[in-house]
């Protein structure tokens, strides 16, 4: 009795000294949020001061010293973000997770990410040079003396922040960041990939039916693109091997922590490997698409606001993340000079920061703010470059046989032999058949490669100077003056100033095409044909504006407001072409109903637009649903759950979910017997082929339908639904929920798909929308688990009161700190999911936190 009592109480001293232990480290991993904090590399003084919307306020005497407290704020808040963010652009996951991010770190140094941001870095004029290296500095800065513990991802996966080198943020990093935003929002080379892999099934016809132009335009292609294809011999024989490519809370969590770590170390990092490589594989299938990313944003004029300013709103959509992509920050400092003599202007901003990033990205001065949607131009082109058959080095060009440029690469490989590449590229671009599995899948890579053109890539893009020069301005045209440097990924900028101007105008680079290009870059094309090259780039003042007192539609400006959400934003007679996958215009036409509803908009009722889970693209297809005559034995009370439904895809009902497992089963059953399994399974997800399936049974087209009518098939498709639904929901329709099946979920990168942690770093919350709604909730059908969870929605919502721009308003979905065991981590979310806003103030009445960054020596 007696050792069992030593025991007992040797082992409750242990737990107590654990927790102790933990309880010391969560408090020690909090940022030091007030206080004096002695910084090496500061020229003078630095305030940060917080408010009650818990927005960071810097306030400095030089530029220089206000990019430079940026950087030490992002890695007080942020510091896991910036070194996950890094070593995917870097392609350095692979040191960390092993062989499952293996393909991402390929595909990113195929692209050369961090080539072509040096290139770029060094084409920047010395004032935003002088703005990245603060950055980096104050970064840095944080590491050298750093303040607080290390977050727990550090500690669970054994990394130091900046790998062995300690390079935790260079300056060629932010301009790296911006490359990879333009990788997110910027693609469309997976659609013409999507492209060529079905016409490999289905003639030319039937290929634009399941992928259609813009309704009411013809196809941008007049070249018969299966034809083409068949003609050259592209494809790999069917049944041949593919050839190679080329040569809670914080006590509770630490406790969960470790407690995973000490049971089963290798279930942990099994788990972790096995996230990332779900992750991974989604990355690089889904690189290249802009299908499914989207945004909105309006402005009024003051001839329709009740004070007689303007208004103007924005939501931006991105993949939901825990932490969230963005840091809402503001930046003071006076006018000043950079080293070599050039002013720099005051710097007066508040808004949306990205972490990687010294300035505002989305927000306001105190004269002048702006928002953001995607246009979505194509600025990616695929080309099949020919293989010389007498000689693999060589590829074919206008002028005859060429040399593929050859650059090696090594990848280290946590647990395993480093990885050798030896990645080519022609004078298009890197050929990303060397290390994309889908081209291998498909075509006959001992033919024909694809390389990939992608202005982004280019040494001229100055997309950080444009963005550093929003800080600074004081109206809608110097707004737009400092636009004149952005380049990619193009952006519908909608801008209001405290004079009463407003103005829309796409701001980034477009190629132009030659008239004689009968593809334009809708499909990969022979690029051994010089039709097909790029012939230079769209001007910026000729790129698609309004002043607000004409329009780009034909009569937006003249009525009042402009409006974009990712929709054409071309006049039929524009003389340019940018693509033609603009996305549906439901969320811009749901827009423009609710403007049109009201005669003088005030601030909530710009927030009630936000609130907005009106879907008019399923309001199209629903009659075909409630028509569907099943015999399933649910059939009569889900379509009881449909009486009266209008297209509200309101979280607390069934209707919603009826209505999206519907289209999923009826994309499933229409699609895959015309174009097979794989095929379906590659090109389905975020592409919902939601516009084919209009077409269809609009057309009541036999031949999609067959062997059975339309009818027939909108019948077993509800039969199929309403079996997934029992087996997922129970045997009630009146029970199911919408918002059950699509929360809005916010993923932990890596520990997002570990069970004992998840719960803690990801951040879920019940939600509203779909697709085509304006207060959006993307989800992604083709995934395996979870396929209406709502993964992709409004990364922020803002709304700006040119009246008095201090009663401007923001939100978005996590929280401030990237710290998981701070309450901050996650406070936010409820507020996002009910659409409800914090304020965003340039001199708030109090504040909250007040801390005081002071020059140090490195030694200090």
């Amino acid at each position: 009795m007696a050792w069992m009592k030593r025991t007992a109480l040797g082992l409750v001293a242990a737990a107590l000294l654990a927790g102790a232990g933990a309880a010391v480290y969560v408090q020690r991993s909090f940022a030091k949020l007030d206080g004096e904090l002695g910084v090496a590399g500061l020229g003078s003084a630095v305030q940060v001061r917080r408010d009650g919307a818990d927005v960071a306020h810097i306030q400095a005497r030089t530029p220089q010293d206000a990019w430079f407290a940026m950087g030490y704020v992002h890695a007080q808040e942020r510091t896991w973000q910036l070194e996950f963010n890094r070593r995917v652009m870097h392609g350095q996951l692979s040191e960390v997770f092993g062989p499952a991010t293996l393909e991402t770190d390929k595909l990113m140094r195929a692209l050369d990410i961090m080539g072509a941001a040096r290139r770029q870095y060094a084409g920047l004029p010395p004032y935003a040079k002088e703005a990245l290296q603060a950055y980096s500095k104050g970064i840095h800065a944080f590491h050298l003396k750093r303040p607080q513990a290390l977050p727990p991802e550090f500690h669970v996966l054994g990394v130091q922040p900046g790998g062995a080198a300690g390079a935790v943020w260079e300056p060629e990093d932010s301009v790296g960041w911006a490359l990879m935003m333009a990788l997110d929002l910027g693609g469309n080379w997976g659609t013409e990939f999507a492209r060529l892999s079905v016409a490999r099934t289905l003639d030319t016809d039937r290929l634009w039916q399941l992928m259609p132009p813009y309704p009411g335009e013809k196809p941008a292609a007049s070249a018969d693109l299966a034809a083409l294809y068949r003609q050259l011999g592209v494809y790999r024989a069917a049944g041949a091997g593919s050839t190679a490519a080329g040569p809670g809370g914080a006590d509770g969590l630490a406790a969960a922590s470790g407690a995973a770590s000490r049971k089963d170390e290798g279930l942990l990092s099994r788990q972790i490997s096995a996230g990332m490589l779900a992750w991974a594989d989604e990355l690089t299938r889904n690189a290249g698409t802009n299908e499914g990313k989207g945004s909105n944003n309006w402005v009024l004029a003051g001839t329709r606001t009740v004070s007689g300013k303007p208004l103007l709103a924005n939501d931006p959509h991105l993949g939901l993340s825990a932490p969230a992509i963005w840091y809402f920050a503001g930046m003071q400092a006076p006018a000043g000079t950079a080293s070599d003599g050039t002013p720099i202007a005051a710097i007066d901003a508040v808004g949306a920061t990205l972490p990687g990033l010294p300035f505002v990205v989305l927000g306001r001065t105190d004269r002048v703010a702006w928002g953001f949607t995607n246009t979505g131009p194509d600025v990616q082109d695929l080309y099949l470059e020919q293989i010389n058959p007498a000689d693999a080095a060589q590829y074919r060009t206008p002028e005859g046989w060429a040399p593929f440029t050859v650059r090696s690469e090594t990848i280290r490989v946590k647990g395993g032999a480093d990885v050798q590449l030896a990645l080519r590229s022609t004078r298009h671009g890197p050929v990303l058949s060397d290390v994309q599995k889908s081209h291998a899948e498909v075509l006959d890579l001992g033919k024909y490669v694809l390389s990939l053109r992608w202005s982004a890539l280019d040494a001229d893009n100055q997309t950080v100077l444009a963005g550093l020069k929003t800080n600074q301005a004081k109206s809608v045209d110097e707004l737009f003056e400092g636009l004149a440097h952005y380049h990619s990924p193009m952006q519908s900028v909608v801008a209001a100033d405290d004079q009463g101007h407003i103005r829309f105008k796409a701001a980034g680079r477009v190629p132009l095409r030659d008239a004689a290009n009968d593809i334009r870059g809708v499909a990969p094309s022979p690029g051994w044909d010089a039709r097909y090259d790029w012939k230079g780039w769209l001007p910026y003042e000729q790129t698609p504006q309004d002043d607000g007192k004409g329009s780009a539609d034909g009569a937006q400006g003249a009525r009042g407001w402009i409006a974009t959400a990712n929709q054409r934003v071309t006049a039929p007679d524009y003389p340019h072409f940018l693509t033609q996958d603009w996305a549906l215009p439901y969320r811009y036409e749901r827009i423009a109903q609710l403007i049109e509803a009201t005669e003088k908009h005030d601030a909530a009722s710009m927030q009630a637009i936000h609130r907005d889970v009106t879907s008019l693209a399923t309001r199209r297809l629903l009659p075909h649903l409630q028509q569907a005559q099943s015999a399933h034995a649910l059939a009569a009370a889900a379509q009881k759950e449909l009486q009266g439904f209008d297209g509200v895809m309101d979280a607390g009902k069934a209707a919603p979910l009826i209505f999206v497992a519907w289209t999923d089963e009826l994309a499933r059953g229409l699609i895959i017997p015309r174009i097979g399994e794989d095929r379906f399974t590659a090109t389905y997800g975020k592409r919902d082929y939601r516009a084919a399936l209009e077409g269809i049974l609009e057309r009541n087209d036999t031949w999609w339908c067959q062997p059975a009518s339309c009818a027939g098939q909108s019948a077993a498709a509800l039969g199929r639904a309403l079996d997934r639904l029992q087996a997922a929901y129970g045997a009630d329709p009146a029970r199911w929920r919408w918002g059950t099946a699509h929360p809005a979920l916010s993923v932990h990168r890596p520990f997002g798909n570990v069970p004992a942690l998840a719960r803690f770093f990801d951040v879920s919350v019940p939600s509203h929308g779909d697709a085509y709604t304006v207060n959006v909730g993307q989800y992604n059908a083709g995934e395996a688990t979870g396929p209406y969870v709502n993964r992709h929605a409004a990364s922020l919502r803002a709304v700006y009161d040119l009246a008095d721009l201090e009663q401007s308003r923001f939100i978005y979905q996590t929280g401030q700190s990237g710290l998981v065991f701070s309450p901050r981590y996650r406070d936010m979310s409820t507020t996002w999911a009910e659409t409800g806003y914090r304020a965003l103030q340039r001199q708030p009445a109090r504040w909250v936190h007040a801390l005081t960054l002071t020059p140090a020596t490195p030694a200090q």
